[in-house]
């Protein structure tokens, strides 16, 4: 079953990503593979999205299947970033984490998203 908690935790990881990928850019060093990040089902939110937890009318919600979505690009856009930054192309990298960047963009609709579906769980 969906709960605000597990919800609440990965708005509140995922939005740490930007800081991770803000260093990365600015020391050209990273501990993440762009090729795990790009994975959406190893970070604890996703394990728990893809997991055994969620039941099948959660998984059949809207709400799951926007999430899901939403998720699954913001870690393809994140491994873009790191992608960039780990390939010295800073200025793209940045272009990406702006405001009006592909990441920025992402991170907002996954955010929006996933406190919508907290809000529309029983409590």
């Amino acid at each position: 079953m969906a709960t605000r908690d597990e919800i609440n935790k990965a708005i509140g990881a995922h939005g740490m990503w930007k800081t991770r990928l803000s260093q990365a850019i600015e020391t050209g060093r990273t501990d993440m593979s762009v090729d795990a990040v790009r994975v959406d089902n190893q970070c604890a939110f996703g394990k728990w999205l893809y997991g055994s937890t969620l039941n099948e009318q959660d998984k059949n919600s809207v709400h799951y299947r926007e999430v899901r979505a939403l998720h699954a690009e913001f870690h393809k856009t994140a491994a873009k970033v790191l992608e960039y930054a780990m390939a010295g192309k800073k200025q793209e990298a940045l272009q990406l984490m702006a405001i009006e960047g592909d990441f920025a963009k992402i991170s907002s609709k996954l955010t929006a998203s996933m406190s919508a579906w907290s809000k529309g769980l029983a409590a």
